[in-house]
């Protein structure tokens, strides 16, 4: 291959690389979109740059950008290919109804996060009937998997290496984003929920929350998911939280047997 193609391969290999690092971020705060300004900070991707690519995600409507706020939306084609690319087994469509019925016993509001490599990424959630709503996460918001109720809950059933490994991959942006909050802290916390059987967690970014989780494991005891329930901290003392345990792991083990069986 000569200098020039190799050159022009990287080149391609860039612009995917970035494109795929702005839908990450659109898709991460699709509720209330992003502008350039907020896409080019979180990115460090030019200005002209992250314009030029969002116009042609734009042409193949991948992307939209709404005219009166101009802030910028995943687009219908985002949509219909999610569509195909869901599983047989739909993760999302089994929790929901569990999903719904921890929010009704709980008043409280309910997400389903999943491991998506070194992140944990929420799919889904449902929301209580408490008048006060602990909107931690919005559908599609990654953060590093060391990070947050849930991923806890997931990082509780993994092996040591493993969980090096994640905190090794995550170290700079945990560190740049929770300075506080350190690997001799999640260590900690991974060995309290595995004590308790849960994960029970105060939420970095907003000190007045607390979540309360339960990992959705395979049937070699890794998981793949978690189910968390987030409200003020004041609902959420530590004999509630056993109880609100208690009501989520119902609900894991039923949704467990239903993946184990197969069925979509």
């Amino acid at each position: 291959m000569s200098n020039h193609t190799e050159r022009g391969a990287n080149s391609g290999t860039q612009v995917l690389q970035r494109a795929a690092a702005l839908l990450r971020l659109i898709t991460a705060n699709n509720r209330l979109g992003m502008r350039l300004t907020d896409l080019h900070a979180s990115s460090a991707i030019e200005k002209p740059t992250a314009h030029r690519i969002l116009q042609g995600l734009i042409a193949e409507q991948m992307v939209r950008q709404d005219n009166a706020n101009k802030r910028y939306y995943l687009g219908p084609a985002m949509y219909e290919m999610g569509l195909v690319a869901a599983p047989r087994v739909a993760l999302r469509d089994i929790c929901l109804p569990h999903l719904q019925a921890i929010a009704e016993q709980t008043g409280d509001t309910v997400f389903l996060t999943i491991r998506s490599g070194f992140d944990g990424l929420c799919i889904d959630r449902a929301e209580g009937g408490f008048p006060i709503k602990a909107f931690v996460l919005d559908i599609g918001r990654r953060r590093p998997l060391n990070v947050g109720g849930g991923s806890l809950a997931i990082l509780s059933t993994l092996p040591e290496a493993e969980i090096q490994r994640i905190c090794s991959a995550n170290a700079d942006r945990v560190k740049a984003n929770f300075p506080r909050y350190n690997t001799a802290d999640l260590l900690r916390d991974i060995a309290a929920s595995r004590a308790r059987g849960y994960a029970l967690k105060d939420v970095l970014e907003i000190p007045e929350v607390r979540s309360v989780a339960v990992p959705i494991c395979r049937q070699d005891g890794e998981a793949i998911a978690a189910i968390s329930v987030a409200t003020l901290k004041a609902r959420l003392d530590d004999a509630r939280a056993a109880t609100v345990a208690g009501c989520i792991a119902q609900a894991v083990a039923q949704i467990e047997k239903r993946l184990g069986d197969g069925h979509p």
